[in-house]
């Protein structure tokens, strides 16, 4: 009887993760198939040390980016369209979608500048992974992925990061670069973790983020942008 359950969930997350591939494949901003599996692997690794439930969790990982406002609108994203439709096609038990729509309310780096966080430990976990993953080597090349596909470089000497993001802000700003969005999210990601898992992880990937600025600024003789930098970890409260 057990093996039939942990079979049906097996197929379940298999039919989720296809219909999520359908969305996302083709995706070329950073919050492609790659990421999504990215998460997914790391969510459940949390999971593993959390004591959370795992198939709730891969649910919510799969699931995090397929009404994110910047690929889907505003009106998708608020309303979860694409994770009910999947969620639904799939036979996703009614309470286990409940679980999973209100951990997805409440997951990404806008909602949380709005004070939205998640509640419970399989949102928890998942959010972790997912801002995890925008840190460390694979965060910096998908904030390059995403600037180029708005045209922007990936360092611009002369033009310095807007501080202190609102939401309302950060909803509407694109970047002039890479490195201004490193600055104005991506170095503020590793004290936003919420489980021990998570700012285990972060701790470390927050580190290679730093080192390669510093190699960026000292190879490009941007001696202001080092300083830059010296002064934004020592004077930032959120690090």
């Amino acid at each position: 009887m057990k093996d039939k359950y942990y079979i049906k969930v097996i197929n379940l997350i298999e039919e989720v993760k296809k219909e999520v591939y359908e969305l996302l494949n083709k995706d070329n901003s950073g919050h492609g198939m790659d990421h999504i599996n990215r998460v997914l692997e790391l969510s459940l690794k949390f999971a593993e040390k959390e004591n959370a439930n795992k198939d709730v969790v891969a649910l919510i990982a799969l699931l995090h980016d397929v009404d994110d406002y910047k690929l889907f609108g505003v009106e998708t994203a608020e309303n979860l369209t694409n994770a009910k439709r999947i969620m639904s096609n799939a036979n996703v038990d009614k309470s286990i979608q409940k679980q999973v729509l209100s951990s997805l309310k409440c997951i990404g780096y806008s909602k949380s500048l709005k004070g939205i966080r998640p509640t419970s430990i399989e949102g928890k976990i998942v959010s972790d992974a997912d801002m995890c993953d925008a840190l460390g080597v694979n965060g910096i090349l998908r904030t390059y992925k995403y600037s180029m596909k708005n045209g922007k470089p990936f360092f611009d000497k002369n033009s310095f990061p807007i501080e202190n993001m609102s939401a309302s802000k950060y909803a509407t700003r694109t970047s002039d670069s890479s490195v201004c969005h490193i600055f104005e999210k991506i170095l503020k990601l590793k004290d936003l973790m919420m489980t021990d898992s998570g700012k285990e992880e972060a701790k470390e990937r927050h580190k290679i983020v730093v080192d390669i600025l510093y190699h960026l600024f000292k190879e490009e003789n941007a001696l202001e942008w080092t300083t830059y930098l010296d002064k934004y970890l020592k004077n930032d409260t959120n690090l």
